[in-house]
């Protein structure tokens, strides 16, 4: 099992804004995912692949397998304490060729949390490179006060929206090249994006949300909330039950019928 210098990771987390954890999970398990984006693309041919969102979480047993595994958890609790909760997870899966862009932006302008405790693991599930899209940052930016996002409809891109021009310098931007089972996290005001996939490789990546428990969702059905670790904060959400695995109606995993 990878072990990790937490201190060493939150420091650099600290003043960067993001840090990379290589072979977080094994490649099996990012291989697995990979077959559950694909599952869940034939159940809902009315999503794309970047759209399948938090509110498929809540009956995936192994959506919340993955998000819950101890390895991911143990990353997250380096950085947010021992109560850990998800908040949301979201695949974005970039198809060859046809991947949309994500456009510069901060994660927590667009959350309903209160404080504004997360942190995010982006697992990757495929090769992420600049060719197939993947995820670029502006190291440093996450001590830029949280900006309105202006609404874009003029690129079609994954959220249709961008933070304003004069707060990206794409020329301090770093690509986040990342292998099967490797792991980055990023603080939430970090200006980030990502480039069409124009690759004809898929690029498949997994955002997962930890907040603590003492962070409250402010919005009912915002997220998709689990209890993961440690105890709850009476009063501050309600977390849903974990899904038991059926034959026939779930993706079937190594252990779902334990």
């Amino acid at each position: 099992m990878q072990t990790f210098d937490a201190e060493a990771m939150k420091a650099e987390y600290d003043r960067s804004g993001f840090v990379i954890a290589r072979n977080a999970i094994d490649p099996d398990l990012a291989q697995e995912a990979v077959g559950h984006v694909h599952w869940l693309l034939k159940k809902h041919p009315e999503l794309r692949p970047e759209d399948l969102h938090h509110n498929l979480v809540a009956d995936d047993p192994f959506w919340v397998r993955l998000v819950s595994d101890e390895r991911l958890v143990d990353l997250a609790s380096a950085f947010i304490g021992p109560n850990v909760a998800l908040f949301a997870s979201h695949y974005i899966a970039k198809a060859p060729l046809t991947g949309r862009p994500v456009l510069w932006h901060q994660d927590g302008s667009y959350w309903p949390l209160e404080p504004m405790e997360v942190t995010t693991l982006w697992l990757a599930c495929t090769e992420s490179t600049p060719e197939n899209g993947c995820m670029r940052v502006i190291p440093g930016t996450h001590t830029l006060e949280y900006q309105q996002m202006q609404a874009n409809t003029d690129v079609d891109s994954v959220l249709g929206s961008e933070i304003e021009a004069k707060f990206v310098d794409e020329s301090k931007a770093v690509d986040l090249i990342l292998a099967p089972g490797d792991v980055s996290i990023h603080n939430p005001q970090i200006v980030h994006g990502s480039s069409p996939n124009a690759s004809e490789k898929w690029r498949v990546g997994l955002t997962i949300r930890y907040i603590p428990t003492s962070t409250k969702i402010m919005v009912e059905g915002a997220g998709c909330p689990f209890l993961l670790r440690g105890e709850a904060v009476p009063g501050v959400n309600q977390y849903l039950p974990r899904p038991k695995f059926r034959p026939g109606d779930h993706y079937p995993f190594r252990g779902c019928e334990g």
